[in-house]
């Protein structure tokens, strides 16, 4: 038995929503992450977004909320300046509207526990492009925030890089989105924000269109 099958109780015979049946009582939480760095435990985080999802009575999967923080890097933290020219990051700007980690990620928390709460789920897991970077600031944020409930699966996501080289041959996320017919400033991105809801976009476009497909619900078979 793994952590995934103990996290939820397969006995439980209540009516669950679509999007809780869908992804067997995961909520799929769309985060972008804007780091000093590649290292989760020593480097930055400097911005983070996490967009919710909701599913209509048709089971067609929408992006729904975004909740976006810039943050202050925490004390000690490693900040590599060809990251800020990577991400167009400005420290020193007097109206980038920063705070504390220690403020930001339990109210970005809240968030995620109040959308698993409603939309009937027993937990979150992290969607992303390249969802492990994003995992791993994540879980170090929380760590240092000592945050207790993590309400993401602590080593489980759902990756739209990987996904998106199955449905359109790509993995870039602006060349993804660009195939995908999904509008995309270069301009904008690597902001947390613009791009957690552009992989949210990619990411429901991806699942409605395997429903389209016939891929979901599964056909009963026969015996």
């Amino acid at each position: 038995m793994t952590i995934l099958d103990t996290v939820i109780d397969p006995s439980e015979t209540e009516e669950k929503s679509l999007l809780a049946q869908r992804f067997r009582g995961f909520l799929p939480v769309i985060i972008d992450v804007e780091t000093g760095g590649f290292n989760s435990n020593t480097d930055a985080m400097l911005e983070i977004a996490a967009v919710t999802v909701r599913m209509d009575d048709e089971g067609v999967l929408h992006r729904h909320e975004t909740f976006d923080f810039h943050l202050d890097p925490f004390d000690g933290a490693n900040i590599e300046q060809s990251a800020l020219d990577f991400t167009g990051i400005d420290l020193e700007c007097p109206e980038r509207p920063a705070e504390p980690e220690f403020m930001a990620i339990p109210e970005l928390i809240k968030h995620v526990r109040k959308a698993v709460k409603e939309n009937g789920c027993t937990r979150a897991v992290i969607v992303g492009h390249n969802a492990h970077f994003d995992l791993g600031f994540v879980n170090a944020a929380i760590e240092r925030c000592d945050v207790r409930r993590n309400p993401f699966h602590p080593f489980s996501c759902f990756d739209t890089a990987t996904l998106s080289g199955l449905a359109f041959g790509q993995t870039v996320l602006a060349k993804t989105c660009q195939t995908a017919g999904i509008e995309f400033c270069n301009l904008a991105a690597h902001s947390a924000a613009y791009d957690a809801e552009k992989t949210a976009d990619l990411f429901c476009m991806i699942v409605n269109r395997w429903k389209d497909l016939g891929g979901w619900p599964l056909a009963e078979t026969g015996e």
